[in-house]
Protein backbone atom coordinates (compact mmCIF):
# COMPACT_ATOMS: atom_id res chain seq x y z
CA UNK A 1 0.00 0.00 0.00
CA UNK A 2 1.16 3.51 -0.81
CA UNK A 3 0.07 6.59 1.12
CA UNK A 4 -0.26 10.04 -0.42
CA UNK A 5 0.72 12.65 2.16
CA UNK A 6 -0.03 16.34 1.73
CA UNK A 7 1.95 18.93 3.68
CA UNK A 8 0.06 22.23 3.82
CA UNK A 9 2.84 24.45 5.13
CA UNK A 10 3.35 28.18 5.52
CA UNK A 11 6.06 28.59 2.90
CA UNK A 12 5.21 25.68 0.62
CA UNK A 13 2.62 23.06 -0.23
CA UNK A 14 3.89 19.57 -0.96
CA UNK A 15 2.54 16.22 -2.02
CA UNK A 16 4.58 13.07 -1.60
CA UNK A 17 3.96 9.36 -1.82
CA UNK A 18 5.16 7.05 0.95
CA UNK A 19 5.30 3.29 1.32
CA UNK A 20 3.36 1.31 3.90
CA UNK A 21 5.95 2.19 6.57
CA UNK A 22 5.56 5.92 5.83
CA UNK A 23 8.96 6.12 4.14
CA UNK A 24 8.99 8.51 1.14
CA UNK A 25 9.31 6.82 -2.25
CA UNK A 26 12.22 8.13 -4.36
CA UNK A 27 11.21 10.92 -6.70
CA UNK A 28 7.52 10.86 -5.72
CA UNK A 29 7.43 14.47 -4.54
CA UNK A 30 5.80 17.60 -5.91
CA UNK A 31 6.26 21.02 -4.33
CA UNK A 32 5.11 24.57 -4.88
CA UNK A 33 6.35 27.58 -2.97
CA UNK A 34 3.73 29.91 -1.54
CA UNK A 35 4.31 33.50 -0.54
CA UNK A 36 3.15 34.96 2.75
CA UNK A 37 2.27 38.61 2.26
CA UNK A 38 3.78 40.59 5.14
CA UNK A 39 3.98 44.29 5.90
CA UNK A 40 4.88 46.67 8.71
CA UNK A 41 1.36 46.53 10.18
CA UNK A 42 2.01 42.94 11.31
CA UNK A 43 0.00 41.39 8.49
CA UNK A 44 0.98 37.88 7.39
CA UNK A 45 -1.56 36.44 4.98
CA UNK A 46 -1.95 33.90 2.20
CA UNK A 47 -4.11 33.95 -0.91
CA UNK A 48 -6.40 30.97 -0.22
CA UNK A 49 -7.41 30.50 -3.88
CA UNK A 50 -3.77 30.58 -5.03
CA UNK A 51 -2.90 28.07 -2.31
CA UNK A 52 -5.60 25.70 -3.57
CA UNK A 53 -4.27 26.10 -7.12
CA UNK A 54 -0.76 25.21 -5.91
CA UNK A 55 -2.05 22.05 -4.23
CA UNK A 56 -3.90 21.04 -7.40
CA UNK A 57 -0.71 21.56 -9.41
CA UNK A 58 1.19 19.27 -7.04
CA UNK A 59 -1.40 16.53 -7.49
CA UNK A 60 -1.34 17.06 -11.25
CA UNK A 61 2.44 16.58 -11.21
CA UNK A 62 2.21 13.36 -9.20
CA UNK A 63 -0.59 12.06 -11.43
CA UNK A 64 1.30 12.90 -14.61
CA UNK A 65 4.34 10.97 -13.39
CA UNK A 66 2.26 7.94 -12.43
CA UNK A 67 3.07 8.29 -8.73
CA UNK A 68 -0.58 8.16 -7.65
CA UNK A 69 -1.00 4.62 -8.97
CA UNK A 70 -1.33 2.24 -6.03
CA UNK A 71 -2.19 4.91 -3.47
CA UNK A 72 -4.70 3.52 -0.97
CA UNK A 73 -4.95 6.34 1.58
CA UNK A 74 -4.51 10.12 1.65
CA UNK A 75 -3.20 11.86 4.77
CA UNK A 76 -2.48 15.53 5.42
CA UNK A 77 -0.38 17.61 7.76
CA UNK A 78 -1.44 21.24 7.96
CA UNK A 79 -0.39 24.49 9.58
CA UNK A 80 -2.45 25.23 12.68
CA UNK A 81 -4.27 28.49 13.59
CA UNK A 82 -5.12 29.86 10.13
CA UNK A 83 -8.54 31.34 9.35
CA UNK A 84 -10.34 32.83 6.36
CA UNK A 85 -13.83 34.46 6.23
CA UNK A 86 -16.21 33.05 3.60
CA UNK A 87 -19.36 34.26 1.89
CA UNK A 88 -22.49 32.17 1.26
CA UNK A 89 -20.94 30.59 -1.83
CA UNK A 90 -17.82 29.58 0.11
CA UNK A 91 -15.61 32.19 -1.55
CA UNK A 92 -13.01 34.05 0.55
CA UNK A 93 -13.93 37.58 1.60
CA UNK A 94 -10.27 38.42 2.10
CA UNK A 95 -6.88 36.79 2.48
CA UNK A 96 -6.26 33.89 4.81
CA UNK A 97 -4.80 35.07 8.13
CA UNK A 98 -1.86 32.89 9.22
CA UNK A 99 -0.28 32.23 12.59
CA UNK A 100 2.36 34.87 11.79
CA UNK A 101 -0.19 37.71 11.70
CA UNK A 102 0.03 39.96 14.77
CA UNK A 103 -2.78 42.41 13.94
CA UNK A 104 -5.89 40.80 15.50
CA UNK A 105 -7.06 42.50 18.69
CA UNK A 106 -10.21 42.17 20.82
CA UNK A 107 -12.97 44.69 20.07
CA UNK A 108 -12.86 47.66 22.46
CA UNK A 109 -14.70 47.03 25.70
CA UNK A 110 -15.00 43.26 25.28
CA UNK A 111 -14.19 40.78 28.00
CA UNK A 112 -12.46 37.46 27.73
CA UNK A 113 -13.20 34.21 29.58
CA UNK A 114 -14.77 34.51 33.02
CA UNK A 115 -12.07 32.32 34.57
CA UNK A 116 -8.87 32.51 32.44
CA UNK A 117 -7.19 29.67 34.35
CA UNK A 118 -10.11 27.27 33.89
CA UNK A 119 -10.37 28.32 30.25
CA UNK A 120 -6.68 27.53 29.70
CA UNK A 121 -6.99 24.14 31.39
CA UNK A 122 -10.05 23.28 29.31
CA UNK A 123 -8.99 24.53 25.87
CA UNK A 124 -5.20 24.54 26.19
CA UNK A 125 -5.22 28.13 24.91
CA UNK A 126 -5.56 31.74 26.03
CA UNK A 127 -7.70 34.71 24.98
CA UNK A 128 -4.99 35.87 22.61
CA UNK A 129 -4.67 37.32 19.10
CA UNK A 130 -3.25 33.99 17.97
CA UNK A 131 -6.55 32.14 18.43
CA UNK A 132 -9.98 32.30 16.87
CA UNK A 133 -11.53 33.78 20.04
CA UNK A 134 -9.82 37.05 19.06
CA UNK A 135 -9.35 36.55 15.30
CA UNK A 136 -13.00 35.91 14.48
CA UNK A 137 -14.52 39.12 15.88
CA UNK A 138 -11.59 41.08 14.43
CA UNK A 139 -12.20 39.54 11.00
CA UNK A 140 -15.96 40.05 11.26
CA UNK A 141 -15.43 43.78 11.74
CA UNK A 142 -13.27 43.90 8.59
CA UNK A 143 -15.23 41.55 6.31
CA UNK A 144 -18.48 43.36 5.61
CA UNK A 145 -22.09 42.11 5.49
CA UNK A 146 -21.48 39.14 3.18
CA UNK A 147 -19.72 37.03 5.82
CA UNK A 148 -21.46 33.73 6.54
CA UNK A 149 -18.83 31.52 8.17
CA UNK A 150 -15.17 31.03 9.00
CA UNK A 151 -12.85 28.15 8.17
CA UNK A 152 -9.20 27.18 8.31
CA UNK A 153 -6.76 26.54 5.48
CA UNK A 154 -7.14 22.74 5.30
CA UNK A 155 -10.94 22.91 5.41
CA UNK A 156 -10.92 25.48 2.62
CA UNK A 157 -8.65 23.58 0.23
CA UNK A 158 -10.00 20.12 1.05
CA UNK A 159 -13.55 21.47 0.92
CA UNK A 160 -12.90 22.30 -2.73
CA UNK A 161 -11.52 18.83 -3.49
CA UNK A 162 -13.75 16.56 -1.37
CA UNK A 163 -17.49 16.04 -1.09
CA UNK A 164 -17.19 17.30 2.50
CA UNK A 165 -14.33 18.53 4.68
CA UNK A 166 -15.20 18.77 8.38
CA UNK A 167 -12.53 20.03 10.76
CA UNK A 168 -10.46 17.39 12.54
CA UNK A 169 -10.18 17.58 16.32
CA UNK A 170 -6.45 18.17 15.80
CA UNK A 171 -6.98 21.29 13.67
CA UNK A 172 -9.91 22.42 15.84
CA UNK A 173 -7.71 22.31 18.93
CA UNK A 174 -5.37 24.80 17.26
CA UNK A 175 -8.20 27.35 17.07
CA UNK A 176 -8.15 27.66 20.87
CA UNK A 177 -11.90 26.96 20.93
CA UNK A 178 -12.08 23.19 21.44
CA UNK A 179 -12.88 21.55 24.76
CA UNK A 180 -9.95 19.11 24.73
CA UNK A 181 -11.64 16.61 27.02
CA UNK A 182 -15.10 16.59 25.43
CA UNK A 183 -13.79 16.92 21.85
CA UNK A 184 -16.45 19.48 21.02
CA UNK A 185 -16.58 23.23 20.50
CA UNK A 186 -16.28 24.97 23.85
CA UNK A 187 -19.46 26.93 24.61
CA UNK A 188 -17.66 29.81 26.33
CA UNK A 189 -15.18 30.07 23.45
CA UNK A 190 -18.01 30.44 20.93
CA UNK A 191 -19.57 33.15 23.09
CA UNK A 192 -16.29 35.02 23.53
CA UNK A 193 -15.69 34.87 19.76
CA UNK A 194 -19.25 36.03 19.09
CA UNK A 195 -20.07 33.12 16.76
CA UNK A 196 -22.59 30.31 16.53
CA UNK A 197 -21.88 26.69 15.67
CA UNK A 198 -23.19 27.38 12.17
CA UNK A 199 -20.38 29.91 11.63
CA UNK A 200 -17.52 27.53 12.43
CA UNK A 201 -16.72 24.22 10.69
CA UNK A 202 -18.48 21.01 11.72
CA UNK A 203 -16.17 18.61 13.55
CA UNK A 204 -15.17 15.31 11.94
CA UNK A 205 -16.74 12.36 13.78
CA UNK A 206 -14.70 9.35 14.85
CA UNK A 207 -13.77 7.21 11.86
CA UNK A 208 -14.49 9.93 9.29
CA UNK A 209 -13.09 9.46 5.79
CA UNK A 210 -13.41 11.81 2.84
CA UNK A 211 -13.84 11.20 -0.90
CA UNK A 212 -12.95 13.26 -3.96
CA UNK A 213 -15.62 15.26 -5.77
CA UNK A 214 -16.53 13.91 -9.19
CA UNK A 215 -14.53 16.42 -11.23
CA UNK A 216 -11.35 15.70 -9.27
CA UNK A 217 -11.96 11.94 -9.27
CA UNK A 218 -11.99 12.18 -13.06
CA UNK A 219 -8.90 14.40 -13.04
CA UNK A 220 -6.94 11.96 -10.81
CA UNK A 221 -8.58 8.57 -11.47
CA UNK A 222 -6.07 6.71 -9.28
CA UNK A 223 -7.56 8.56 -6.29
CA UNK A 224 -11.23 8.18 -7.28
CA UNK A 225 -12.06 5.58 -4.63
CA UNK A 226 -9.27 6.38 -2.15
CA UNK A 227 -10.28 7.50 1.37
CA UNK A 228 -8.92 10.73 2.85
CA UNK A 229 -8.11 10.84 6.58
CA UNK A 230 -8.76 13.90 8.78
CA UNK A 231 -5.78 16.29 8.66
CA UNK A 232 -3.33 16.52 11.55
CA UNK A 233 -1.84 19.73 12.90
CA UNK A 234 1.72 20.02 11.60
CA UNK A 235 3.34 20.19 15.03
CA UNK A 236 1.59 17.06 16.24
CA UNK A 237 2.42 15.25 13.01
CA UNK A 238 6.08 16.20 13.37
CA UNK A 239 6.21 14.66 16.84
CA UNK A 240 4.81 11.40 15.52
CA UNK A 241 7.14 11.39 12.52
CA UNK A 242 10.06 11.95 14.90
CA UNK A 243 9.10 8.96 17.04
CA UNK A 244 8.11 11.23 19.96
CA UNK A 245 4.75 9.70 20.81
CA UNK A 246 4.94 9.27 24.58
CA UNK A 247 6.14 11.38 27.55
CA UNK A 248 9.68 9.97 27.50
CA UNK A 249 10.65 11.93 24.38
CA UNK A 250 10.20 15.56 23.40
CA UNK A 251 10.48 16.81 19.84
CA UNK A 252 12.19 20.08 18.98
CA UNK A 253 11.18 20.96 15.43
CA UNK A 254 12.59 23.87 13.46
CA UNK A 255 10.80 24.56 10.21
CA UNK A 256 9.60 28.04 9.30
CA UNK A 257 8.98 28.50 13.02
CA UNK A 258 10.27 26.49 15.98
CA UNK A 259 8.58 24.52 18.73
CA UNK A 260 9.15 22.04 21.55
CA UNK A 261 6.39 19.48 22.18
CA UNK A 262 5.55 16.47 24.32
CA UNK A 263 2.83 13.91 23.48
CA UNK A 264 0.76 12.02 26.07
CA UNK A 265 -2.06 9.49 25.65
CA UNK A 266 -5.42 10.91 26.82
CA UNK A 267 -8.61 9.29 25.56
CA UNK A 268 -11.83 11.26 24.99
CA UNK A 269 -13.51 12.08 28.29
CA UNK A 270 -10.47 11.14 30.39
CA UNK A 271 -9.15 13.76 32.85
CA UNK A 272 -6.60 16.12 31.32
CA UNK A 273 -3.26 16.45 33.14
CA UNK A 274 -2.67 19.84 34.83
CA UNK A 275 -1.34 22.43 32.38
CA UNK A 276 1.32 25.01 33.39
CA UNK A 277 0.36 28.62 32.71
CA UNK A 278 3.16 29.23 30.19
CA UNK A 279 2.54 26.39 27.71
CA UNK A 280 -0.27 25.41 25.36
CA UNK A 281 -2.01 22.12 24.71
CA UNK A 282 -3.69 20.77 21.56
CA UNK A 283 -4.91 17.41 20.26
CA UNK A 284 -2.85 15.04 18.11
CA UNK A 285 -6.01 13.02 17.49
CA UNK A 286 -8.81 11.55 19.58
CA UNK A 287 -6.41 9.45 21.66
CA UNK A 288 -3.47 11.80 22.28
CA UNK A 289 -2.70 15.33 23.43
CA UNK A 290 0.38 17.41 22.66
CA UNK A 291 1.70 20.03 25.09
CA UNK A 292 4.35 22.55 24.15
CA UNK A 293 5.65 25.99 23.35
CA UNK A 294 6.23 27.59 19.97
CA UNK A 295 8.20 30.55 18.65
CA UNK A 296 7.91 32.85 15.66
CA UNK A 297 11.67 32.49 15.13
CA UNK A 298 12.94 29.40 13.35
CA UNK A 299 13.93 28.75 9.78
CA UNK A 300 12.54 32.17 8.91
CA UNK A 301 15.13 33.73 11.28
CA UNK A 302 17.86 31.60 9.69
CA UNK A 303 16.82 32.77 6.21
CA UNK A 304 16.53 36.42 7.25
CA UNK A 305 19.95 36.41 8.93
CA UNK A 306 21.61 34.64 6.01
CA UNK A 307 20.26 37.21 3.56
CA UNK A 308 20.61 40.35 5.67
CA UNK A 309 24.07 39.54 7.02
CA UNK A 310 25.19 38.25 3.59
CA UNK A 311 26.51 35.03 5.08
CA UNK A 312 28.19 32.34 3.02
CA UNK A 313 26.21 29.17 2.43
CA UNK A 314 26.71 25.52 3.29
CA UNK A 315 30.20 24.33 4.19
CA UNK A 316 31.63 27.84 3.94
CA UNK A 317 29.33 29.06 6.74
CA UNK A 318 30.12 25.99 8.81
CA UNK A 319 33.85 26.73 8.54
CA UNK A 320 33.30 30.30 9.76
CA UNK A 321 31.21 29.03 12.67
CA UNK A 322 33.79 26.43 13.69
CA UNK A 323 35.65 28.89 15.91
CA UNK A 324 32.48 29.86 17.84
CA UNK A 325 31.48 27.69 20.81
CA UNK A 326 27.71 27.17 21.00
CA UNK A 327 26.23 28.72 24.11
CA UNK A 328 29.18 31.04 24.62
CA UNK A 329 28.58 33.68 22.00
CA UNK A 330 29.41 37.22 23.11
CA UNK A 331 26.49 38.64 21.14
CA UNK A 332 23.32 38.49 23.22
CA UNK A 333 20.05 38.43 21.33
CA UNK A 334 16.30 38.47 21.60
CA UNK A 335 15.34 36.53 18.44
CA UNK A 336 11.65 37.52 18.49
CA UNK A 337 11.78 39.45 15.21
CA UNK A 338 8.30 38.17 14.42
CA UNK A 339 6.90 38.90 17.86
CA UNK A 340 5.64 36.46 20.46
CA UNK A 341 3.62 33.32 20.15
CA UNK A 342 1.09 32.96 22.99
CA UNK A 343 0.92 33.60 25.86
CA UNK A 344 3.37 36.44 25.08
CA UNK A 345 2.10 39.62 23.48
CA UNK A 346 5.26 41.24 22.09
CA UNK A 347 4.54 42.63 18.61
CA UNK A 348 6.47 42.03 15.42
CA UNK A 349 9.76 43.88 15.70
CA UNK A 350 10.54 42.82 19.27
CA UNK A 351 13.95 41.38 18.33
CA UNK A 352 17.11 42.91 19.78
CA UNK A 353 20.91 42.60 19.74
CA UNK A 354 23.39 43.60 22.43
CA UNK A 355 27.03 43.04 23.19
CA UNK A 356 28.16 44.32 19.78
CA UNK A 357 31.62 45.78 19.17
CA UNK A 358 33.40 47.07 16.08
CA UNK A 359 35.14 43.71 15.98
CA UNK A 360 31.87 41.73 15.93
CA UNK A 361 31.45 39.75 12.73
CA UNK A 362 28.30 38.90 10.84
CA UNK A 363 28.87 35.25 11.69
CA UNK A 364 29.01 36.05 15.41
CA UNK A 365 25.69 37.91 15.16
CA UNK A 366 24.21 34.92 13.36
CA UNK A 367 25.49 32.55 16.06
CA UNK A 368 24.01 34.77 18.77
CA UNK A 369 20.60 34.66 17.09
CA UNK A 370 20.69 30.88 16.79
CA UNK A 371 21.77 30.57 20.44
CA UNK A 372 18.87 32.80 21.41
CA UNK A 373 16.36 30.37 19.92
CA UNK A 374 18.07 27.46 21.72
CA UNK A 375 17.80 29.26 25.07
CA UNK A 376 14.04 29.81 24.65
CA UNK A 377 13.53 26.13 23.83
CA UNK A 378 15.61 24.98 26.83
CA UNK A 379 13.54 27.14 29.20
CA UNK A 380 10.23 25.77 27.99
CA UNK A 381 11.43 22.18 27.82
CA UNK A 382 12.11 22.36 31.56
CA UNK A 383 8.50 23.45 32.06
CA UNK A 384 7.25 20.51 30.00
CA UNK A 385 9.38 18.11 32.04
CA UNK A 386 7.71 19.39 35.20
CA UNK A 387 4.39 17.99 33.90
CA UNK A 388 5.75 14.44 33.65
CA UNK A 389 8.24 14.64 36.55
CA UNK A 390 11.15 13.28 34.55
CA UNK A 391 14.04 14.28 32.31
CA UNK A 392 13.21 13.45 28.72
CA UNK A 393 15.18 12.58 25.63
CA UNK A 394 15.09 15.13 22.81
CA UNK A 395 14.78 14.57 19.08
CA UNK A 396 15.67 17.45 16.77
CA UNK A 397 13.89 17.67 13.44
CA UNK A 398 12.91 20.02 10.66
CA UNK A 399 14.56 21.38 7.57
CA UNK A 400 16.32 24.31 9.26
CA UNK A 401 18.36 22.23 11.72
CA UNK A 402 18.91 19.57 9.07
CA UNK A 403 20.66 22.23 6.98
CA UNK A 404 22.82 23.68 9.75
CA UNK A 405 25.18 21.38 11.77
CA UNK A 406 26.35 24.23 14.04
CA UNK A 407 22.78 24.97 15.06
CA UNK A 408 22.27 21.30 15.97
CA UNK A 409 25.35 21.46 18.19
CA UNK A 410 24.01 24.65 19.76
CA UNK A 411 20.76 22.88 20.64
CA UNK A 412 22.74 19.97 22.05
CA UNK A 413 24.71 22.37 24.28
CA UNK A 414 21.60 24.25 25.43
CA UNK A 415 19.68 21.06 26.23
CA UNK A 416 22.52 19.20 28.02
CA UNK A 417 22.72 16.91 29.90
CA UNK A 418 19.72 15.41 28.10
CA UNK A 419 20.30 12.89 25.32
CA UNK A 420 19.78 14.74 22.02
CA UNK A 421 19.29 12.97 18.70
CA UNK A 422 18.57 14.27 15.23
CA UNK A 423 16.01 12.99 12.75
CA UNK A 424 17.62 13.46 9.36
CA UNK A 425 14.31 13.46 7.51
CA UNK A 426 12.83 16.72 6.19
CA UNK A 427 9.41 15.08 5.81
CA UNK A 428 8.68 14.17 9.46
CA UNK A 429 5.36 16.04 9.34
CA UNK A 430 4.09 14.19 6.28
CA UNK A 431 5.39 10.89 7.66
CA UNK A 432 3.68 11.50 11.00
CA UNK A 433 0.36 12.32 9.35
CA UNK A 434 0.65 9.14 7.29
CA UNK A 435 1.43 6.99 10.33
CA UNK A 436 -1.57 8.39 12.19
CA UNK A 437 -3.94 8.03 9.22
CA UNK A 438 -2.89 4.42 8.63
CA UNK A 439 -3.17 3.47 12.31
CA UNK A 440 0.52 2.63 12.48
CA UNK A 441 1.28 4.47 15.73
CA UNK A 442 1.55 1.94 18.58
CA UNK A 443 0.57 2.66 22.17
CA UNK A 444 4.27 2.82 23.15
CA UNK A 445 6.86 4.72 21.19
CA UNK A 446 8.92 2.88 18.59
CA UNK A 447 12.62 2.40 19.36
CA UNK A 448 13.57 5.17 16.96
CA UNK A 449 12.15 7.82 14.67
CA UNK A 450 12.35 7.62 10.91
CA UNK A 451 15.88 8.43 9.83
CA UNK A 452 17.02 9.07 13.39
CA UNK A 453 20.71 9.74 13.84
CA UNK A 454 23.02 10.85 16.59
CA UNK A 455 24.63 14.26 16.40
CA UNK A 456 27.88 12.82 15.07
CA UNK A 457 26.06 11.61 11.97
CA UNK A 458 26.08 7.94 12.94
CA UNK A 459 22.84 5.99 12.88
CA UNK A 460 21.52 5.74 16.42
CA UNK A 461 21.60 2.31 18.11
CA UNK A 462 17.79 2.43 18.15
CA UNK A 463 17.76 2.23 14.36
CA UNK A 464 19.62 -1.04 14.18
Amino acid sequence: MSILALDLGTSSVRGLVLDDRAVPLPGALARRSVEVAVDDSGAATLDAAAYLAALVECLDDLHGAGHLDGVRLVAASSQWHSVVPLDRAGAPLGPLVTWLDTRPAPPPGTAGPADPHAFHQRTGAWWHRFYWTVKLPWLRARSGPGLVRFTGLPEFVLGALLTEAPMSVSLASGTGMLDLGRLDWDAESLAVAGVTRAEVPPLAPAGWRGRLRGEYARRWPALAAVPWAPPTGDGAASNVGSGCIDPSRAAVTVGTSAAVRLVQPVAPGAPLPPLPDSVWRYRVDRERIVTGAAYSAGGNLFAWASKTLQLPAGDALERELSSITPGRTEVRTDPRLGGDRPPGTAPSGAGALSGLAFSTSATEIFAGLMDGVCAMVARDLATLESTVDRTVEVVLGGGAVAAQPWWRRAFQAALAPRAVRHVDNPEVGAAGAALLAAGLVPAARPPGGLGERSERGQQSPADG
